[in-house]
């Protein structure tokens, strides 16, 4: 019996430990499972922020193979030239809307079909007939009187001589009155007589007490701001001509024709102003500072009137802040047409200002999004391209202003209508900083001005005019790299509003500069002078009248 007891106490015993023992090792399971748990959440965090930073670097490599081993072209050629669209799930439109616009492509695809294509073969372009001509005559060997000439065969090469260097000597004789009459003279008045020598007026040149001609400043000016060309490298090339020039003289001839040319500037800024419709954009310059010894990146502002076909560049400190553009437009009033930058939101409600945007960024950030959303970004891209296809048309019809705009209202406006509702539906379903939802976002933000061109005939779907008038600031940028301070790029934002008016109006830069150098320190001499009259386009318009 005691045995039996005993062996009892010692079952009852064992199950104790073992009770123990299990408890131990549930709580240590269970603080293994809560670090497992722990862990696993730090790796579900680490994995979410992975796969975004491998989306990001992904369509940043997908955007640089594009940009630097793609064709740059924006337009969109459908792989399918039938499928002209695609039917989304949920494109909320109204029957009557979606009719207009099925019409609107369906009249836009047809009269592009009929339309005859372009030879696209090169033909060589005659040479021009107000050139020199220097007749060399080759005749063939062992000719005598038996031969008789019955024609000739003509062939033409352009050639070349490098520009010449030559001192422009202004020679004023100097005159004194005959001595005898001279003495008649004092006799007659009683008086000593005061001008008895007599010498031609020294004409003003463009830069007092310089031995730098017109000529030369226009050759350093437009080799700089319309080839490119660092200074280093023109005063290298002036060394073939034997004329030596130190840095410091070329730097201040520079200096000195800004100031020349800087009223003119801002008489080209006054009738820009003055216009009702301009575009406007920005880009970078880089610029010494002097605090921390380097380049800094600024800003210069582009503003174009597109009717007058004029442009000039702003600098103000390099800064692209919104006050700038504040400043520079506070009294304007018109059509002002932007990018989607958002400095220029502020003239949205702006009594007298109707803000106009630019189908031609839209388009750039669909194009941009294909790789990651080809069907989708494709048929953003077809829709942009039938509303430029309905300019073409415009172009080929050779319409008006007014015609124009009545195209545009009964083709593109029903197009737009029905790509604005879709590119609300799809917006919901993007992924969320994809370069599909960036594109639709933009372009949703964005859509009340973008649709606003087919109010006036005369205003464009984008403003390619003002940022072509930019494109020599890349140029520059590559060449002479910075300017040395703030003076020198507001120097250069007089040279290139200049040069870009003479490539709008399409006159020779070099003999325009040449002669405007040579007359301005007349009209800085006299107010009742209007300035205007240099500008490009009436230079040109009075030498051609």
């Amino acid at each position: 019996m005691k045995d039996g007891r005993t062996l009892v106490e010692t079952l009852l015993q064992e199950r104790d430990e073992m009770y123990l023992e299990l408890s131990h090792l549930r709580k240590i399971d269970q603080g293994a499972l809560d670090e497992a748990e722990r862990k696993n959440d730090e790796y579900r965090t680490i994995i979410i922020e992975k796969d975004d930073t491998i989306k990001k670097l992904t369509d940043q490599l997908a955007w640089y193979r594009r940009k630097f081993w793609k064709p740059t072209s924006e337009k969109f050629i459908p792989s399918d030239p039938n499928q002209r669209k695609i039917d989304w799930d949920g494109l909320e439109t109204l029957p009557e809307e979606q009719e207009e616009a099925e019409e609107a492509s369906k009249e836009i695809i047809t009269y592009e079909r009929k339309k005859p294509k372009k030879n696209g073969k090169p033909v060589r372009v005659a040479l021009p007939e107000g050139l020199r001509r220097e007749v060399e005559v080759i005749e063939p060997e062992g000719i005598d009187e038996n031969w008789i000439k019955i024609g000739q065969e003509i062939t033409e090469t352009l050639e070349l001589k490098p520009g010449e260097m030559f001192v422009r000597q202004i020679v004023r004789p100097k005159y004194a009155l005959n001595k005898q009459l001279q003495e008649a003279q004092e006799v007659a008045d009683g008086t000593v007589a005061q001008e008895n020598i007599k010498i031609a007026l020294l004409p003003l040149l463009p830069i007092p007490r310089s031995n730098a001609g017109a000529s030369l400043l226009a050759h350093i000016l437009v080799s700089k701001y319309l080839y490119h060309l660092p200074f280093h490298r023109i005063i290298e090339m002036l060394k073939h001509s034997g004329v030596r020039l130190p840095a410091s003289t070329v730097n201040g001839w520079f200096s000195a024709s800004s100031d020349l040319l800087r009223a003119l500037y801002h008489r080209l800024r006054e009738i820009v102003l003055a216009t009702d419709y301009i575009q406007v954009d920005e880009s970078t310059v880089p610029v010494i500072n002097d605090q921390k010894h380097q380049a800094a990146k600024a800003y210069l502002w582009a503003v174009r009137s597109v009717m007058e076909n004029l442009v000039f560049f702003h600098y103000d400190k390099g800064s692209r802040a919104q006050k700038v553009v504040v400043d520079l437009l506070k009294d304007y009033q018109g059509a002002i047409q932007t990018d989607g930058y958002e400095a220029y939101s502020i003239y949205e409600n702006k009594k007298g200002i109707l803000l106009l945007a630019c189908w031609a960024h839209a388009r750039r950030k669909f194009t941009e999004a294909l790789k990651e959303d080809k069907a989708k970004a494709g048929y953003a891209l077809e829709q942009i391209g039938l509303i430029y296809a309905v300019e073409a048309m415009a172009d080929d019809k050779q319409l008006d202003f007014d015609q124009r705009a009545a195209e545009r209202a009964r083709l593109a406006y029903p197009i737009m209508t029905a790509f604005e509702k879709w590119i609300y539906k799809e917006f919901a379903n993007a992924i969320p900083n994809g370069r599909m939802y960036r594109a639709l976002s933009y372009t949703y933000n964005i859509f009340h001005r973008l649709t606003r061109y087919h109010l006036d005939g005369r205003y464009n779907p984008d403003n390619n005019l003002v940022e072509n008038a930019i494109r020599p600031l890349a140029l520059g940028r590559k060449n002479f790299l910075f300017c040395g301070n703030h003076d020198a790029a507001e120097n250069t934002a007089v040279m290139y509003s200049l040069m870009a008016c003479c490539k709008a109006s399409g006159v020779d830069p070099h003999a325009w500069l040449t002669d405007v150098l040579t007359r301005i320190p007349y009209y800085n001499a006299d107010y009742s002078k209007d300035l205007a009259e240099l500008l490009p386009h009436n230079w040109k318009a009075s030498r051609n009248s």
